[in-house]
C-alpha cells in the first residue's frame, strides 16, 4: 500500500476543571496510508517521493456550486498544472479527475511572514495565480493537485455543499483542527519555529498552504468515512466546520452530522449550531476522540471572513476576557465540557504501547448486528493515541449506554483506567454516537498509521455503516432508545 506523508498529527491538549490531562507539544508529523481500495496507484496520489516544489492555498475553502474560488501558488518552476479530483467511492477508487486547468505560468511568491508579532501569527502574503469557476462541479470534498512543471506535487482542499442539507447525512470536514496543527512557515497552535511550546502561535491563519502534501488529516482521517458514506448510496452533504458558523440554519432538516475523524477545534457559534441541530432532531455521530475540547474564535482576514482562527490554550492569557476567551471548553471561565452534547468526555493520551484493544460490552447491541461478537472481546489495536471516557463528575446525559468499555494507562499518571465508545439519545430524538478512540475513522478503511487488524477493520466498517443507514432516517432514538448500563460496568459512582 502506498505510504503518503502528511503534515498533521492528531495530538492535544490541555486541563480541565478535574484532573485533566496534560499539555503536550505538536508531534512529529505522521506517515499517512490512504484507504484500501482496488487496482493500482491513481492519479489523485501523490508518491511518498514527491519533492514538493509547489505549494498553494485557496479562498474561499467551501463553496456553493458556480461560486468562484481563488487559488494562491508558488513555485519555482515555469509552469504548473491544476487538476480537480472529487472524492468519494467510484467502485473501489477514492478520487475522480474532474477538472483540469491548462498550463499555468508559475512563480515564486514571498516567503512567509509573521503578522501581527503579539500572536505569532504565520501568512502567506501571497497574490492570487487564478480563479477557478465551480459552476459544473457536483457537491462533494475535493484534493485539487498542484503540479508544477519541475516534478512538484501538492494538495488543496476544497469542498463543495449543496445549497440544503434538508433530508441529508451532513460530513464535517474539521479544518479548524487541520489548521491548529498545521505547521507551514515554522508556527503551530502548539510550537514556534525553535520546536517549543512556549513559542507558538495564539492565532492561525487559513491565508497558508498545509504542511506537505497538503491535505491536513483529510487522507487517513476523513476520507476513509466519506467514501463509505457514498459507497452506501446515503444522501449526503459536504462542510467545512467553518461553515457551521458563517452559512445561516446551515443543517436545518438535516438528518445527521457526522464529525469525521479528529475534530478538537470548535467555536461557540459552531457548536451552538450542532446543538440547535440536535436538539431539534439530527443525530450526531463523532467518529474519533477528543472532538470539541478547544474553545476558538474566528475573525476575518483580508481574505475573507472567518479565516483567523484564535486560541491561546489558557484563559490567562488571551486579552480578550468574554464568553469567547479561549479556554478548552470544560475550563472555567465559562466551562461548558464537551461530554453535555457528545455524551463522553475527553479522557487520556495512551501511555506505553501506540495502541490498546478496545473490548465489547454487549454484542446484542443493535450496532452490533450481523458481527456474532462476543462479550468481552477484544478489538486489537482500536484504541489509538488519545481516547474518550465516561466521567460522572461532568454533566453527562442519562441513559448512556457503553459499548465499548477499555482499559487503559493513561500518560502522566493520571488517575483514569478506562475508556469509552457510547450512545444516548437526546430529547427530542436524536441519537448520539462517540466511538471515543482516534483510530475509529482510519480503521473504517484501514490507514491508520498502526495497521489494525482485518477482524477490527471489519467490525468498524460494519458498525459504521450500520451507524450512517440508521441516521440516515432520522431521529435514531425512536428505533433504538440507549439502555443506561453505567452501573453494570462500575461507572456510576
Amino acid at each position: 500500500m502506498l505510504a503518503l506523508a502528511a503534515g498533521l498529527l492528531t495530538g492535544c491538549t490541555g486541563g480541565a476543571l478535574h484532573p485533566a490531562p496534560p499539555v503536550t507539544t505538536s508531534p512529529a508529523p505522521r506517515p499517512v496510508r490512504p484507504p484500501a481500495g482496488v487496482g493500482e496507484r491513481l492519479a489523485w496520489q501523490i508518491p511518498p517521493q514527491h519533492d514538493g516544489g509547489i505549494e498553494g492555498f485557496a479562498a474561499p475553502i467551501s463553496v456553493l456550486p458556480g461560486q468562484r474560488v481563488r487559488l494562491f501558488v508558488s513555485t519555482p518552476a515555469r509552469s504548473f498544472r491544476v487538476r480537480a479530483f472529487r472524492m468519494g467511492w467510484y467502485g473501489g477508487e477514492f478520487g475522480r479527475l474532474t477538472w483540469t486547468s491548462p498550463s499555468l505560468p508559475g512563480h515564486r511568491q514571498p516567503a512567509a511572514i509573521v503578522e501581527p508579532a503579539a500572536t505569532g501569527t504565520v501568512v502567506a502574503p501571497w497574490a492570487p495565480s487564478l480563479s477557478i469557476d465551480t459552476a459544473t462541479w457536483a457537491p462533494g470534498d475535493y484534493l485539487l493537485r498542484l503540479d508544477s512543471a519541475g516534478g512538484g506535487e501538492q494538495y488543496v482542499p476544497l469542498t463543495v455543499r449543496f445549497g440544503s442539507a434538508a433530508g441529508r447525512v451532513v460530513l464535517i470536514s474539521p479544518v479548524t483542527t487541520w489548521q491548529a496543527y498545521n505547521r507551514w512557515g515554522g508556527r503551530s497552535l502548539y510550537t514556534g519555529e525553535d520546536g517549543t511550546w512556549l513559542n507558538r502561535s495564539r492565532a492561525v491563519s487559513f491565508d497558508r498552504p498545509y504542511t506537505k502534501p497538503g491535505a491536513g488529516d483529510f487522507i487517513a482521517g476523513e476520507l476513509p468515512v466519506l467514501a463509505e458514506g457514498e459507497r452506501l448510496g446515503l444522501r449526503l452533504d459536504y462542510v467545512t466546520a467553518l461553515d457551521l458558523a458563517t452559512v445561516p440554519h446551515l443543517l436545518a432538516g438535516a438528518h445527521a452530522v457526522v464529525s469525521m475523524g479528529h475534530d478538537e477545534y470548535w467555536s461557540p457559534a459552531m457548536r451552538a449550531a450542532l446543538t440547535a441541530a440536535r436538539d431539534a432532531g439530527t443525530n450526531l455521530a463523532f467518529l474519533g476522540a477528543n472532538a470539541i475540547y478547544r474553545r476558538i474564535r474566528m475573525a476575518a482576514t483580508t481574505l475573507g471572513p472567518d479565516r483567523l482562527e484564535t486560541n491561546y490554550k489558557y484563559a490567562l492569557e488571551d486579552p480578550l476576557l468574554s464568553r469567547a476567551t479561549t479556554a478548552n471548553w470544560p475550563e472555567a471561565p465559562y466551562a461548558d465540557p464537551e461530554s453535555r452534547l457528545i455524551g463522553a468526555q475527553y479522557g487520556c493520551v495512551l501511555a506505553g504501547a501506540p495502541t490498546a484493544p478496545a473490548v465489547v460490552v454487549d454484542p446484542s447491541n443493535w450496532l452490533f448486528a450481523g458481527l456474532r461478537l462476543g462479550a468481552g472481546e477484544h478489538l486489537p489495536d482500536l484504541l489509538w493515541h488519545e481516547t474518550d471516557a465516561v466521567e460522572l463528575s461532568y454533566p453527562t446525559p442519562r441513559p448512556i449506554e457503553v459499548l465499548l468499555h477499555s482499559p487503559v494507562r493513561c500518560q502522566h499518571h493520571r488517575p483514569l483506567n478506562h475508556a469509552e465508545a457510547t450512545y444516548f439519545v437526546a430529547p427530542g430524538g436524536a441519537g448520539v454516537f462517540d466511538a471515543g478512540t482516534m483510530a475509529w475513522a482510519c480503521a473504517v478503511r484501514d490507514s491508520c498509521q498502526e495497521p489494525v487488524p482485518a477482524r477490527t477493520s471489519t467490525v468498524v466498517r460494519t458498525v459504521t455503516d450500520t451507524l450512517l443507514r440508521a441516521f440516515a432516517l432520522g431521529p435514531a432514538g425512536r428505533a433504538h432508545p440507549a439502555v443506561d448500563n453505567l452501573a453494570a460496568l462500575g461507572l456510576d459512582r
